[in-house]
This record gives structure tokens, sequence and C-alpha cells, in this order.
């Protein structure tokens, strides 16, 4: 049976009085009893709607995600290079997310129990990986920089696995506007932008694939795990491609 107008708007209403608390208060203070209270329902109904508070956080992933997607929009509609492209989306994470920073710390504890359905890998939280991911795709596909065929599927898991260290690195970041992750932001781009240059040169193709082996092996769910998708896309990527 479809959930009626009345209970779509009282769900909108909780997760819209959730994300709030969380912002504002953090995960701790931010209880099931707390936001039923705050949004006018009882606790039964709340948990009706939203089965535990981790699935309230998932609300808050979705909600800074689809701000990053906002912010980071610009960038990827002015094309440039991959180092440009890359700078401008690491950029606007660190504007989406400061609202966040207070209870950052609070977060990421959450977020790297064993199991919790807040890591930013599991199951639940597939929603908002995937719009994350997304940005880093078209940062790949849109950028000037020529990728080779056999990085070209990976970097973009690669960019956002590097998304969630500049993400760790911001929430201990204490500096003026965030001056110290903005510098990382920019060096990181850079430092992008030429191994992939680099990649491109037959000297460092061993270097290169031997990287994306290890990830692939540590990281099974990277897209291109199979021996034939290697063997194709080293062909591809043959002396005659490389000119």
């Amino acid at each position: 049976m479809s959930a009626t107008p009345k209970s779509e708007r009282t769900r909108a209403h909780l997760r819209d009085v959730a994300v709030r608390m969380l912002r504002d208060v953090g995960y701790e203070r931010t209880t099931m009893r707390a936001v039923a209270a705050a949004a006018g329902v009882s606790t039964g109904n709340a948990y009706y709607h939203f089965p535990s508070k981790d699935a309230l956080v998932q609300e808050l992933y979705l909600e800074v995600q689809r701000e990053h997607a906002e912010r980071a929009a610009p960038v990827l509609a002015a094309g440039g290079s991959l180092a440009e492209r890359l700078r401008g989306v690491w950029g606007a994470s660190v504007d989406a997310f400061a609202p966040f920073h207070a209870f950052g710390g609070e977060f990421v504890s959450v977020a790297i129990r064993p199991g919790s359905d807040a890591s930013p890998f599991s199951a639940a939280s597939a929603a908002s990986r995937d719009l994350s991911r997304d940005l880093f795709e078209r940062v790949v596909a849109g950028a000037s920089t020529r990728v080779p065929e056999r990085l070209r599927a990976q970097l973009p898991e690669l960019l956002w696995l590097a998304q969630l260290g500049i993400t760790l690195f911001w929430v201990h970041d204490t500096s003026p506007g965030f001056a110290r992750t903005r510098r990382l932001v920019d060096g990181g781009a850079a430092f992008v932008g030429s191994l992939v240059r680099l990649a491109r040169l037959p000297v460092a193709r061993g270097v290169v694939d031997d990287v994306l082996r290890l990830v692939r092996a540590v990281h099974p769910g990277v897209p291109g795990a199979s021996a034939a998708a290697d063997a194709a896309r080293e062909r591809a990527d043959g002396p005659e491609a490389g000119a």
C-alpha cells in the first residue's frame, strides 16, 4: 500500500527536523525521542518512518551530498583540465560540509564502527555514496585532460576515496576558513593532474598498473576488476595509443 499524503508529509517533517538537529546539536544529542518531540509526533510514529537514528543520519548524508552537487555544478559546467575541475569539486565539499564541522568528529566516530550503517561503505549509504561518486565521474568525463583508458574506469572511484580522506582531514582542521584543508585541496588536485599526465608515459605504465591492481585487490567493488578488462585496457593504451 502506498503512503498517504499525510504520511509523506509527516516523514518529510521528521526528516527536516532530524537534519536540523544533527547539524545544530550533533549525533549524540539527536535521539529518536528528541526528534519526535521537536516534530510534534509520538516516538512510535517517528520509528515507523525511520527505524533507527542511523536512518536519520542517512538523510543527513543525502542532504549534504545534494548541497555538494549544487555547489559543484558551476565547476562541472565550465569545463577545464582535470586538476581545475577536481580542485573546484573538492573545494565545494569544504563549503557544503562547513555547517556540520562542530560535530564532525562525532559523525566520524560513528561511521568508522565496524558494521555501522552510517559507514560511507555500507549498503545503507548507497544512495549518498552514488551521488558523491557521480560527481567524480563527471569530473573525469568532462575534463580536457586525456586520461589513459586503463585508468579512466577507476579514477572516479579513487577520487571519491580521496574525498573521504580530505573530509577526515577537514574534521580536524581548526584553521580560519579551513585554510589548511583548502591548501590540501589545491595541492592534491595539482598532484592528481600531474600523476595522470605521467600515467600516459610508457615508463610509468607498470607503476600505474600495480596501483590499480592493488586497489582492485582490497576494494573489489571498483569497476573493471576482471583480468580480461585489464588486458583490454593495456591493448588500448599501447604505444600507438599514447601518440
